[in-house]
């Protein structure tokens, strides 16, 4: 079963994504801030780093440069509110993916399927 690490400071949206990416099949750990995911990241294996970039203590981006050192074949999706932010985070880790808010759920499951149906080709080549 694929696993993603869940990284969103907003209770409502974090309990709402974990759900829609659960019922889809995949096993979710969902943390509320990158301080709390960080070691996670070096304690077990996950697939997808999924990440809101505005968040406190440790923010998004820091938190996938983390990822970059300890875990660097988890892919990174950021989820933001913000198009500036977004801007900085899309050159800060030029591999991840981008999800805007507000997203459609059947969005953001798709997005992650597309990324996991990428590398199981990738894999096959």
């Amino acid at each position: 079963m694929l696993r993603i690490l869940l990284a969103e400071d907003e209770q409502v949206m974090r309990a709402y994504l974990a759900r829609a990416l659960e019922r889809s099949g995949y096993e979710v750990v969902a943390v509320d801030n990158g301080t709390t995911a960080a070691p996670l990241l070096e304690a077990e294996r996950f697939d997808l780093l999924l990440t809101d970039i505005i968040m406190p203590e440790m923010d998004g981006i820091q938190l996938a440069h983390h990822r970059n050192m300890v875990s660097p074949t988890t892919d990174v999706i950021f989820i933001t509110g913000f198009s500036g932010v977004a801007l900085r985070a899309g050159a800060s880790v030029p591999n991840a993916k981008i999800l805007a808010k507000p997203f459609h759920l059947k969005d953001l499951v798709l997005e992650v399927e597309r990324l996991f149906a990428k590398e199981s080709c990738d894999q096959l080549k």
